[in-house]
C-alpha cells in the first residue's frame, strides 16, 4: 500500500499538497462515484489546510449535511501518515463512534470510494467493558445470577480455563451485550472504584487487551471525548506508575461535537472516594510486618474516613430531578477532613521509614501510596472552597463523594492546548449568537481560527416547527396528549427528546395508556446498549425512539424520522456543577442557562434533517414561550432561514 493516495513531492510543503488532492477529491474523485459535493465543503477544506499548516487550534462550525465528517478525515489520515503517529478523533458519545466506525459508516465509505486502506481502531472508555471481578461478584450474588452465569460462561476459554496466552483476543465489550439494560450492565462493568492494580486477572481483562490493539493503530484512533480527557488527567500518574498513558502519541485531534468537551473534560478531572475503598486499600499494609505506631495511625484513619463521610452524608442535600445531592459546606466538615488530611499525612510520613525496611510489599506500598496522594489531591481543594464542586451520591455499599475544580480551563490550557498540534472542533453548533468566544472561554482557549457555515439544505420547504398553546401551562397531561396527537400524524416514525431521565420514565411509565399509540414500538434509552438501539429504530420505520442524550449524533435520514418532539427546553440542570457556574457568573441566566440551552436545542432539532429528501416537523414543549416573548426570538433566531417559529396544534397532514 502506498503511504500517501497522491505522490509527495518532497520539494513542496505537505499539508499544501494534501490540500491540492483533497480539491481534487471533492471536485473530481467523488461525483464520479454519485457524490454531490457542495461549496461549503469545499470551503471547510481549505479552511482545515491553514490549521494543519500552522497547528493551530480551529472551531469548525458546519452546518448539517456539509459532509464536515468527510473532510476532516482526510486531512487526519493524511497528517498521521506523515508524522508517522496516529491521529485521533473524539467522538461525543457511543453513537457517534458508531456512525464513523460502522460497516457503513463514513471511514468505510471513505475508504471505499478512495481506494485506500485506513486503519482506524476504537478506544473505548474503561466503563464499556466488562470487569471480572464485578462479574464474579454478579454471578455470586442475589440478583439474576442465571443471567450473569451465562454471561461468565460465554467468556473467552483463556479467561475462564487460564489457557495459554496465544489465545488472547479482545472481547468484553459494552456493544456484545445489548439486550442488557443500563441497570444490569452497571453491576458487571467497569466503575472508578476497581482497583485494577491488585486484580489478579488483570492480564486477562478485555479492557487491557483491547488497548494493547488500538495502541498499533497506523491512522486514526476513535475514542470518546470521556476516554481522551481521562487520557490527559492521568498521563503523568500512569508515567509514574511505570504504566503506558492511555493513549499512544499522536498528531492531531478532531472532537466532533466538540461544544460537549467541557462537560468531558470536568467528569475526567474528579476524584471519587468512598469509604469502603479507603479502608480496603489501607488495611492492606497492616498484612506485613508493619510498627505498632504506623498501625496506630492506620486504626485511627479508618474510624476517622467514616466519621467523615458520615458527615459528609448529613451535610448533603437532595436535589430534584438530579440523583447527585448538593454538600452544604461548614466549619464541622472543614475541621473533618482537616483532621482526616493530617493523619493520612502522617502515614504518609511513616511509610518512608517502612520502605526503608523493606517490610511492606513493594507492589502493594505502591498502590496505598498512589491512592494516598490521590485522597490528598482531592481533599486539598477544600482549603479553598471557591475552587471546588463536591456532591455525594448513594449506594448500596454506603455513599460516594465526588470533588472536581470549579474550572477546567487551566488544565486545558495547559495539557491539550499548549501542545504543538492541529486540534480541530467540529460541529454544527460551536457559535452563540455567531460568535466563539462562549467556547473558548470555558475551554481557556486564547488563540484560534474559526469559520461557519449553513447548511445548503431547503429548510423552508422541508422543516415545519411548532410551538403548541397550553390552556393549563403546558401540564404533564397536556404534554401527553399533543404528543399523542403528533405521533399519530406521522404514524410513530418520530424521536422524543427529554431533557432528563425522570421525564423519560415518566413518558415510558404513562404511553401504555393512550390506545392510540397501543400498535407502535416504542424504543427507550437504557432499556438496550445504544448503538443496538439506534439500529433498531432505523430498521422498523415507525417506530419512536425516546431519548436523554441523543440530542447530537443521531444520524438517521429517510422517513424513519420524520418526527421531533422536543419535551421541554434543555436547560442545564439544577446539579452542583451547573449550581458552582451560576455562581461564578455575574448574569447567570444570560452566561451560563440560555447559551447551554440553545446549543442543545439547535443539536436537537438538527435530528429531523439528514438529507435532501428529508421532511417532518419539530415540536417544542415549552411552558416558557408563549409567555416570553424575548426567550422565543432568540429560539426563532436559531432557525434556518425561511423557517418560522408556529404557533397552536400543528396542522393536520
Amino acid at each position: 500500500m502506498e503511504r500517501y493516495p497522491f505522490t509527495y513531492d518532497h520539494s513542496r510543503p505537505f499539508i499544501q499538497q494534501v490540500g491540492s488532492w483533497i480539491a481534487d477529491v471533492f471536485y473530481d474523485i467523488l461525483p464520479e462515484s454519485g457524490f454531490e459535493i457542495r461549496d461549503e465543503q469545499i470551503y471547510m477544506a481549505f479552511q482545515l489546510e491553514k490549521a494543519f499548516a500552522e497547528n493551530r487550534t480551529i472551531f469548525a462550525e458546519a452546518g448539517v449535511g456539509t459532509g464536515k465528517t468527510l473532510v476532516y478525515l482526510l486531512y487526519a489520515v493524511c497528517y498521521a501518515r506523515y508524522m508517522r503517529k496516529p491521529a485521533v478523533i473524539a467522538c461525543a458519545d457511543e453513537s457517534l463512534i458508531e456512525q464513523l466506525v460502522k460497516p457503513e459508516g463514513d471511514i468505510a465509505k471513505l475508504a471505499r470510494y478512495l481506494g485506500m486502506e485506513i486503519d482506524a481502531r476504537l478506544g473505548k472508555s474503561p466503563d464499556q467493558y466488562v470487569c471480572l471481578a464485578k462479574l464474579d461478584e454478579a454471578r455470586l450474588g442475589h440478583e439474576e445470577e442465571e443471567l450473569y452465569q451465562d454471561i461468565y460462561d460465554g467468556l473467552p476459554e483463556f479467561v475462564r480455563f487460564r489457557e495459554g496466552l496465544q489465545s488472547f483476543y479482545a472481547y468484553g465489550d459494552r456493544k456484545q451485550y445489548p439486550q442488557l439494560d443500563d441497570r444490569q450492565w452497571s453491576r458487571m462493568n467497569w466503575d472508578s472504584f476497581q482497583d485494577c492494580f491488585a486484580c489478579g486477572q488483570r492480564h486477562r481483562c478485555g479492557q487491557t487487551l483491547s488497548r494493547d490493539h488500538y495502541r498499533k493503530s497506523g491512522d486514526l484512533i476513535i475514542c470518546s471525548h470521556d476516554f481522551y480527557m481521562e487520557h490527559v488527567w492521568t498521563y503523568e500518574g500512569r508515567k509514574r506508575e511505570g504504566q503506558l498513558p492511555l493513549l499512544p502519541e499522536h498528531c492531531a485531534v478532531v472532537f466532533d461535537e466538540g461544544h460537549l468537551l467541557e462537560s468531558a473534560a470536568q467528569k475526567a478531572l474528579t476524584y471519587k472516594l468512598k469509604h469502603i475503598v479507603f479502608e480496603e486499600l489501607i488495611t492492606r499494609l497492616l498484612k506485613g510486618e508493619v510498627r505498632e505506631s504506623l498501625a496506630v495511625l492506620i486504626d485511627e484513619a479508618i474510624v476517622q474516613s467514616e466519621a467523615m463521610f458520615a458527615v459528609f452524608e448529613g451535610q448533603s442535600r437532595a436535589i430534584p430531578g438530579s440523583d447527585r445531592k448538593q454538600v452544604v459546606l461548614s466549619g464541622e466538615l472543614l475541621r473533618e477532613v482537616g483532621s482526616f488530611q493530617k493523619l493520612l499525612a502522617d502515614i504518609e510520613e511513616e511509610l518512608v521509614f517502612e520502605s526503608a525496611l523493606f517490610t511492606l510489599n513493594e507492589y502493594q506500598l505502591r498502590i496505598v501510596e498512589e491512592h494516598l496522594e490521590m485522597l490528598q489531591k482531592a481533599l486539598s481543594l477544600f482549603q479553598s472552597s471557591d475552587n471546588l464542586i463536591c456532591w455525594v451520591t448513594d449506594s448500596v455499599t454506603g455513599p460516594s463523594l465526588v470533588i472536581m475544580p470549579r474550572t477546567v480551563k487551566e488544565v486545558l490550557r495547559e495539557r491539550v492546548f499548549s501542545a504543538d498540534m492541529p486540534i480541530v472542533f467540529s460541529s454544527a453548533t460551536l457559535s452563540v449568537d455567531g460568535a466563539f468566544d462562549y467556547m473558548a472561554e470555558s475551554l481557556g482557549i486564547e488563540r484560534y481560527l474559526s469559520f461557519s457555515v449553513d447548511s445548503s439544505y431547503d429548510y423552508e420547504r422541508q422543516m415545519e416547527v411548532v410551538v403548541p398553546q397550553w390552556s393549563h401551562n403546558g401540564t404533564f397531561s397536556e404534554k401527553m396528549k399533543t404528543a399523542v396527537r403528533l405521533l399519530q400524524r406521522t404514524g410513530g416514525r418520530a424521536l422524543l427528546l427529554f431533557k432528563d431521565k425522570e421525564e423519560l420514565r415518566g413518558f415510558k411509565r404513562e404511553i401504555s395508556n393512550y390506545a392510540e399509540c397501543a400498535g407502535m414500538s416504542f424504543l427507550f434509552e437504557g432499556d438496550r446498549e445504544i448503538s443496538d438501539l439506534i439500529a433498531a429504530f432505523q430498521r422498523d420505520e415507525p417506530s419512536v425512539l425516546c431519548a436523554v442524550s441523543l440530542w447530537e449524533g443521531l444520524d438517521v435520514p429517510g422517513p424513519s424520522l420524520s418526527n421531533v418532539i422536543i419535551w421541554s427546553l434543555p436547560f442545564p440542570p439544577q446539579d452542583p456543577v451547573f449550581m458552582a457556574k451560576r455562581q461564578l457568573a455575574a448574569f447567570p441566566y444570560e452566561e451560563v442557562d440560555l447559551p447551554y440551552m440553545l446549543l442543545r436545542l439547535k443539536q436537537g432539532m438538527g435530528r429531523l434533517i439528514r438529507s435532501r429528501d428529508d421532511s417532518g416537523i419539530i415540536a417544542i414543549f415549552s411552558e416558557e414561550l408563549p409567555h416570553d416573548s424575548a426567550l422565543r426570538e432568540r429560539i426563532a433566531g436559531l432557525l434556518p432561514e425561511g423557517v418560522q417559529l408556529r404557533e397552536g396544534t400543528p396542522v393536520s397532514g
